[in-house]
């Protein structure tokens, strides 16, 4: 069985951890429509990527005056 020799101390235990915490999002603004974007990644709002456009984006439907 995998038994501890030793007790881990709280000090040791945290300095070990001291790395796992989270890091803040690092967003970037697309230079084709303004709008703030994960880096290195697609423009969600107008799918442009390094002034190209990736993604055609379709305009929006209503569906609830389509539903009738």
């Amino acid at each position: 069985m995998a038994v501890p020799q030793n007790r881990v101390t709280r000090s040791r235990r945290n300095m070990r951890r001291a790395h796992d915490s989270l890091v803040a999002a690092n967003p970037a603004e697309c230079p084709n429509c303004g709008e703030l974007k994960r880096p290195h990644h697609v423009c969600a709002s107008c799918g442009h990527y390094d002034d190209r456009e990736i993604v055609a984006m379709t305009e929006e439907v209503d569906l609830d005056d389509d539903a009738a």
